[in-house]
Formats: C-alpha cells, sequence, structure tokens
C-alpha cells in the first residue's frame, strides 16, 4: 500500500518551506493542514500555505474521490477560496515545484 498522500503532501511543503527560509527570510510561508472540509462532510484534505506579508495563499486539495489528482489555486487571504481549481498529476508534485510555487507566487 502506498504511502499517505497527505503525508506525502506534508513532507514536499516541509522540505520547500526550509529552502524557503534558508533563500528568502522575507516570505516565511506559513503552511497549515485544515479539517474544515473533512469536518463539513467532504471527503477531501486542504493544505495552505500563506504568506502574510503579501496576504496570499496557494491552497492545496487532496480530495478522496479524484486518487491521483492534486487540485490547487492562487489566492489571496481574504479571498480563501476561488470557484476556479487547476489539477495535476498529484505524481507531478515536488518540493523543487512548491518551492518555484512559493518563491514565484509570494516574492
Amino acid at each position: 500500500m502506498s504511502e499517505d498522500p497527505l503525508k506525502t503532501l506534508s513532507d514536499l511543503a516541509s522540505d520547500a518551506h526550509a529552502r524557503i527560509q534558508a533563500t528568502h527570510q522575507h516570505i516565511n510561508p506559513v503552511v497549515e493542514v485544515r479539517r474544515g472540509m473533512r469536518d463539513a462532510g467532504i471527503p477531501a484534505d486542504v493544505m495552505t500555505i500563506d504568506c502574510l506579508r503579501t496576504r496570499r495563499r496557494i491552497t492545496l486539495i487532496l480530495h478522496d474521490e479524484q486518487p491521483g489528482i492534486l487540485l490547487y489555486q492562487f489566492v489571496t487571504i481574504e479571498d480563501e477560496v476561488g470557484s476556479d481549481f487547476q489539477q495535476m498529476a498529484f505524481g507531478d508534485m515536488s518540493a523543487t515545484k512548491l518551492f518555484e510555487w512559493i518563491q514565484e507566487y509570494f516574492a
């Protein structure tokens, strides 16, 4: 059985976060796993990566009904969640890709 996708995503985010802090001290992203969707009966895990300085957020969703797919969007903290999510194969996500997203969107 494969590793838990949320654990994998959390590990990738931790790696990306460490790299960002080593190279861009002014960004300092805040990574959070949120249970709101599960608590509301939606079978999905949500991770947010926030930049408090720019008020920008990257939202990542792993939905139980779409295994192997990562839903994501770039919004502001005030917008919380937009209506349009992009998607990619979960296997295509990497710490490097998260690092690049954080670096480009939060800088």
